[in-house]
This record gives structure tokens, C-alpha cells and sequence, in this order.
């Protein structure tokens, strides 16, 4: 079943908790589809009344945020042995070559590493634990954070309402544009045939008849 279909079966109240549970776990550092969960229940908030577009972005951004926060503190204690740990339970996610990747991320950038990381599907999952290993201070860190957040799980939110209502309104007008090119149609075609039909029978009808053939008669 598509994560849309399934969660128009599910009430408002559950999706909220759904999206700031998944995305908080996600940002902790557990893989998880968080971006579809979220694009899915904000594109479907844009077709139902019952989910409110405002509470679903303050709950994706809180996940985002704790979700964050709890992966630093986590990364801070555990420290290395912890990327060891994940490595050995998530390889195609935690292996050498993405923590080096995300490693040098952190060192080049620092804290815009957190805050453009919620925009990057790897880096998302790392931010929180890798900060914490690599004992970024935290008030940076919680500042990248929440700006990070705020715009990513916010925007993310605003801008996937406000298309799916846009292309709903225009898929409406389609359809009925479509109807009326499909009725003009077919009466241009039933026209073309009635007049190709009258000017088939005008043909006939001026015609000139075919003489008789004379037959010889016989001696």
C-alpha cells in the first residue's frame, strides 16, 4: 500500500504524532523515511480539511529539533564506539565511508553542517550523534539546530500544501476544460461527417444516369 494510502486511513491526531515521531527518530540518528512521511501527510493535508497544515509543520519541526537534540547528547556520551556500534547495525547507512563523508562536512563547515544537513538525507541522519562525537559546543550546535529545523521540517510543510493545493484546484479546472475539448470535439467531428455525407449524397443526386446499352437483336 503507497504511505498516502495508508495514511488517509489513519485519524489527524495520529498522523501528527506519526510525523514528529518518525522525523524525531530519524534525526536521531535512526534511518527512517522522514521526508516521505512528512511530503506524503502534507501533500494530503492540501486535499482533506481534517488535518491542519500548521499543526502538522510545529510537530515535524519539534521532532526535528528534539530528535536532534537527544542524537547530540547520545553522540556526546557514546562517542566514537557509538559510529562503531551503528556501523556494525546500519553499514549502508553508518559505514567508513559515510562517516568520513560527514566528518569532513563537520570540520569544513561547522555549524552550517547541521543546518543545511536537514536538507540532505545523509547529513540528517548524522547531524545530531556526529556533532555530539566530535563535541561541537552545544549552544551552536542547538542554534543550527532549531534554524535548521524550523526552515526544513516548516518550509518543507508550507511549500507541499500549497502545491498540492494549487494542483488540485488546477487538476479540477482541467478536468472540466478537458469535458468541454472532449464535447467541442466530438461535435466537430459529427459536423465534419454530416457534411461530407450531405456533399457525398449532392454528388450522387446530380449525377448523370448511365445510358442503356442497346442489345442486339437476335436473327
Amino acid at each position: 500500500m503507497h504511505v498516502q494510502e495508508w495514511l488517509e486511513t489513519v485519524p489527524a491526531v495520529s498522523i501528527y504524532l506519526l510525523v514528529g515521531v518518525v522525523i524525531g527518530l530519524e534525526s536521531l540518528g535512526i534511518p527512517l523515511p522522514g521526508e516521505i512521511i512528512l511530503v506524503s501527510s502534507a501533500l494530503l493535508a492540501s486535499q482533506h480539511g481534517d488535518i491542519d497544515p500548521v499543526v502538522l509543520g510545529v510537530c515535524a519541526t519539534a521532532g526535528a529539533i528534539i530528535g536532534d537534540s537527544i542524537g547530540y547528547a547520545i553522540g556526546r556520551r557514546g562517542g566514537r564506539p557509538l559510529l562503531a556500534w551503528l556501523g556494525g547495525r546500519f553499514p549502508k547507512h553508518f559505514g567508513e565511508a559515510q562517516i568520513a563523508m560527514a566528518e569532513r562536512s563537520f570540520e569544513k563547515w561547522g555549524m552550517w553542517a547541521v543546518f543545511f544537513g536537514r536538507f540532505v538525507a545523509l547529513l540528517r541522519i548524522f547531524a545530531g550523534p556526529l556533532a555530539g562525537v566530535l563535541h561541537m559546543p552545544y549552544w551552536k550546535f542547538l542554534i543550527a539546530n532549531v534554524f535548521g529545523g524550523i526552515l526544513w521540517a516548516g518550509g518543507t510543510t508550507a511549500v507541499v500544501y500549497s502545491v498540492g493545493v494549487v494542483a488540485e484546484a488546477w487538476l479540477k479546472r482541467f478536468s472540466w476544460l478537458g469535458l468541454v475539448f472532449a464535447v467541442l470535439i466530438g461535435l466537430t467531428s459529427m459536423l465534419v461527417l454530416k457534411n461530407r455525407a450531405r456533399k457525398a449524397a449532392a454528388q450522387n443526386s446530380t449525377a448523370p444516369s448511365p445510358e442503356p446499352v442497346a442489345v442486339p437483336a437476335a436473327d
